[in-house]
């Protein structure tokens, strides 16, 4: 069996171990489970390597069960291990302060973090395994139950409303669930077979109810509402995944899907180009309002998702713009998001951007880290330079040289660049607040260290050399599955 498979496997067996474990115990093994399959799929991206491997035949019209690895699954699967390794070793210190928060509601915090952590892995795992599913419907049952365990974390352990908070999650969640279900069973009934291998055609009413559905879970603007609800009142680490990672593979079905059949995404290229430009500039001033720090990064990333339903419809060029703009943005979310869940845990639960100031006094590794997260959002020498770089040679290659979309895409990534350092003015510089420097656990930070060193390296040779050859092989190659 590949070696990829293997991996895969281990956060897996040991989403069942975790749970009987002591609370560092338990952490450690779930961060371990996730870090080997990081560095495999990392080996596996840099190397080209890809597999495919027969599970079950069910026959007409689902097809055969399958997993798969290429470039793409590589690129969005290490994603998934570094964020989810870094972040079960926050988890920790984080869940454990908001247990005692729970102190009236939790009789003992060990059996609950036990409870945590089964649903944290359940979580994680469940988004791994749907980039490398060969099947539309193995597809869609991994990401029934990366819904199913993020709502079980909001609802017990989120802030707020966390009840009513989940429930919205949940409907809004599932309402894009069904509509992208009743898309991929027409593709069945159309194709005989739902494995991504065999799809030949995908009609307009499929495609139109997967991009809506898609669309409301990204999401782009309408459908908005309910994200900065589940991000903001969600327990930080639950926030750290959710953000960076559950939403943005909604780009990665539309990107499975835009690769068997392009057409729907060619022939409305230019409404959905607009609606991306649009979704990303409303939601990008939207920050500057936001007072709540969890909540402004919801805006930021509604804003940022704006840039994949952009580079979804700009050609091979744009399909790399999708899969670097996933990774910088789960790299950099995710670091944010920790900062974030850092000054609540230190300080009292803190949110209020007009509270804060000058932080960067009392607690400079979290603010030294944000820096490093908003230079990911902004393309600012980390993997997002790539991105950008892509989505505007796709616009060249799409459009030539039409100075009025390239000025409109500049203003994307210009507003991203604006808010990001204007945030960090507001909470981590400017006249110190009347504050303490509080003692912390090096998990409060060092994990933020790690992702962001890395989103680093990623522009650099020689990682950067095979990175980016071995995605160009992939799209412009013409070597997908």
């Amino acid at each position: 069996m590949n070696v990829i498979v293997y991996s895969l496997l281990v956060p897996f067996v040991v989403t069942f171990i975790a749970p009987f474990l002591r609370p560092k115990a338990a952490t450690v093994l779930s961060f371990l489970s996730f870090i080997v399959p990081f560095f495999v799929t990392l080996w596996a991206l840099l190397t080209g390597q890809s597999f495919e491997l027969p599970i079950m035949d069910l026959g007409k019209p689902i097809g055969e069960f399958y997993l798969f690895a290429d470039p793409i699954s590589n690129a969005f699967g290490l994603t998934i291990c570094l964020v989810s390794a870094m972040v079960a070793l926050y988890s920790l210190p984080y869940m454990m302060h908001r247990f005692e928060e729970m102190r009236d509601e939790i009789e003992d915090p060990v059996r609950e973090f036990r409870k945590y952590i089964l649903l944290f892995d359940l979580y994680a795992v469940s988004m791994l395994w749907l980039v490398y599913s060969g099947n539309l419907i193995l597809l869609y049952i991994f990401l029934e139950i990366s819904l199913l365990a993020s709502f079980l974390l909001i609802y017990k352990y989120g802030y707020g409303n966390r009840q009513w908070v989940a429930t919205l999650y949940f409907v809004w969640t599932h309402i894009a669930g069904v509509l992208t279900l009743i898309g991929f069973l027409l593709i069945a009934f159309q194709n005989s077979t739902l494995a991504l291998k065999s799809i030949t055609t995908v009609g307009f009413l499929a495609w139109l109810l997967i991009f809506v559905g898609m669309v409301v879970k990204l999401p782009g603007l309408g459908p908005h509402i309910w994200l900065p609800w589940a991000h903001a009142e969600a327990p930080t680490p639950v926030s750290a995944l959710l953000s960076p990672l559950t939403v943005g593979l909604a780009g990665y079905v539309l990107l499975r899907i835009y690769l068997v059949s392009p057409w729907f995404i060619q022939h409305f290229r230019n409404i959905i180009i607009a609606y991306g430009i649009i979704t990303s500039l409303y939601a990008g001033f939207s920050v500057f309002k936001q007072t709540d720090y969890k909540r402004l990064l919801a805006y930021s990333t509604v804003s940022q998702m704006g840039y994949m339903l952009i580079a979804l419809c700009l050609g091979s060029y744009g399909v790399l713009g999708v899969i670097i703009q996933y990774i910088s943005h789960a790299f950099g979310k995710s670091i944010l998001f920790m900062t974030a869940g850092g000054i609540i845990a230190l300080y009292h639960g803190l949110r209020d951007v007009n509270r804060m100031g000058g932080l960067h006094e009392y607690i400079p590794t979290i603010a030294n880290a944000a820096l490093i997260g908003f230079m990911n959002l902004s393309g600012i020498l980390a993997v997002g330079m790539f991105g950008e770089f892509f989505i505007l040679r796709g616009i060249v290659d799409t459009y030539g040289l039409n100075l009025n979309l390239i000025l409109a895409i500049v203003a994307v990534f210009i507003i991203s660049g604006w808010y990001s350092f204007y945030t960090m003015k507001r909470i981590f510089y400017g006249t110190p607040k009347d504050m303490e420097r509080p003692k912390m656990s090096r998990l409060l930070d060092v994990p933020l260290y790690v992702i962001g060193v890395i989103s680093i390296a990623f522009i650099f040779p020689p990682l950067a050399t095979f990175f980016l050859k071995s995605l160009k092989i992939a799209v412009l190659g013409g070597v997908m599955p």
